[in-house]
């Protein structure tokens, strides 16, 4: 059966992978997560039917507290449920998640993961909403890129089901949840194959009922709380080997493979990055740059993070590795270094043979990250002393924790065509470029990525629209830096206004 290609950005296949096998979405706005609940809001007016032949229920709350209880409720009912966020609004369900995860209700919360308001409000993508819920007891699942968004949703929502505890999907806000890329989509009905039914049975026959009522969010004094927190235990440590089964299972129908820690690189490096998320794919473009100059570079690509798996994690690690760098984007002020830092730190607690580890921040605020800033990480790592707790990405003359960028590198695809569109907020180039990208990617061979890069004005503010083609598959998840193709739209602006704002191009 030829494989279905369509165009899409990571919010629509995150929204079509979770509509499959969701019941119940209870939704609330918030950037960049709208359009998830949008698409399975229109989709489920249309009739569009889930894997049980029947439209998703679909209920606007007040605000995503409201949501998130909406959520708990519905799991206590019986009904597989589902909803979208990011940001401030995701922290606005950390206390029904501690609840949904306590329970041990199975469900999943799609997450475009975006940056929290601190000494300033922004609407931009990185990992701090996300970081701030891993320890409620949600298993955690990132996606690297659009096709992950789809692959990674079902083995979500798949896996959740088996393993009754919940899983927060998550992956770049902006960065993937608008970027358009050409991906492979596995329709509902393939997926429908792998469902343990029986599982949600026994889901069902454990919802709050007066055919069969039970006791359930009862008072515990200290003679049994301790003990019954530590009841959960045996179903987190099942975690990883369930999702591993169900990755192989994707495998099979998708010929895609993916295990909770992938590793890509030189099978004898010596030097590897380890991060989650839309830099991956630009780590690994830059690895295919370097090993074609003959350096042995790697890097670890984290999917399950939570319940964090040291059995998988050094099933594809390396044995050479002698000095790795972990990438966080995110920032807690005051700790002895970022999360996935720290926990690459007590993975090798106990191992004689620990390599030299070294942390790094990147991308906070939707940073961009280059090539040539990962090149800055694996020369950092040759040094005799690597510089701990770095920055990429900028130029911190404060507390000096920078890396130089210095030699800088196009490691784009041999024939990519690269191309920039300048504009502003609402003239229409936006909507353009994506028909351009929609065309070149569902009527061509070509595959085709769009990613539209503006300010927080939006409308009257500037906008770029970064599109890039070619016959090889694009990795490039950073701003066109160099264009074969540049064009402005102004063709909606008066000469007077251009001449106002020509100090933007």
């Amino acid at each position: 059966m030829p494989k279905k290609m369509a165009t899409m950005d990571g919010n629509e296949a995150a929204a079509l992978a979770s509509y499959a096998l969701t019941e119940v979405a209870t939704i609330f706005p918030i950037t960049p997560s709208s359009p998830m609940a949008e698409g399975v809001d229109e989709w489920s007016a249309h009739g569009k039917l889930n894997i049980f032949g029947q439209p998703v229920k679909v209920v606007e709350m007040e605000s995503e507290a409201g949501a998130a209880g909406a959520v708990h409720g519905s799991l206590a009912a019986g009904a597989l449920t589902t909803t979208y966020t990011a940001s401030q609004g995701l922290l606005l369900m950390i206390p029904n998640m501690y609840k949904i995860a306590g329970e041990l209700l199975p469900s999943v919360f799609h997450v475009s993961a975006r940056a929290l308001a601190t000494h300033a409000l922004s609407i931009f993508g990185d990992h701090q909403d996300v970081m701030a819920c891993r320890q409620t007891g949600f298993a955690m699942l990132a996606s690297s890129s659009v096709q992950e968004c789809m692959d990674l949703g079902y083995i979500s929502h798949l896996a959740t089901i088996k393993a009754r505890i919940p899983f927060l999907h998550f992956f770049d806000g902006f960065r993937t949840s608008h970027e358009y890329q050409k991906i492979e989509v596995t329709e509902q009905e393939t997926i429908n194959q792998l469902v343990d039914h029986k599982a949600i049975q026994e889901f069902r026959n454990n919802s709050l009922s007066p055919e069969h009522p039970i006791v359930r969010g009862s008072t515990q004094n200290p003679d049994v709380y301790f003990q019954y927190r530590e009841v959960s235990n045996p179903f987190y440590e099942k975690v990883p080997d369930i999702v591993e089964q169900t990755m192989r299972d994707i495998e099979k129908v998708t010929g895609r493979v993916y295990h909770p820690f992938n590793y890509y690189g030189a099978p004898d490096a010596e030097n590897v990055i380890v991060a989650m998320g839309s830099i991956c794919d630009t780590i690994e473009e830059t690895i295919d740059y370097l090993n074609s100059k003959e350096e042995k570079a790697g890097v670890l690509i984290v999917h399950l993070y939570r319940p964090f798996s040291a059995k998988y994690f050094f099933n594809v690690l390396p044995k050479t590795v002698k000095k790795i760098a972990v990438l966080d984007r995110t920032k807690e002020p005051g700790s002895l270094g970022e999360p996935l830092y720290l926990d690459i730190v007590e993975v090798y607690s106990n191992n004689p043979n620990r390599p030299l580890i070294v942390g790094g921040r990147y991308g906070l605020g939707s940073k961009d990250t280059t090539p040539s800033q990962i090149l800055a990480v694996y020369k950092n790592l040759k040094q005799e002393k690597p510089k701990n707790h770095f920055t990429i990405g900028i130029v911190d003359d404060v507390s000096h924790t920078s890396l130089p960028e210095e030699e800088i590198v196009d490691t784009t695809p041999e024939g990519t065509i690269s191309c920039k569109f300048w504009g502003l907020g609402s003239d229409g180039t936006v909507g353009a470029n994506k028909s351009a990208v929609k065309i070149i990617g569902d009527n061509t061979d070509l595959y085709a990525q769009a990613y539209f890069s503006y300010d927080s004005k939006k409308s009257g503010g500037t906008t770029v629209s970064h599109l890039r083609f070619g016959k090889k598959p694009i990795k490039s998840s950073y701003l066109v830096f160099a264009a074969d193709y540049i064009a402005s739209f102004t063709n909606m602006i008066s000469l007077r206004d251009l001449k106002e704002t020509a100090h933007l191009f």
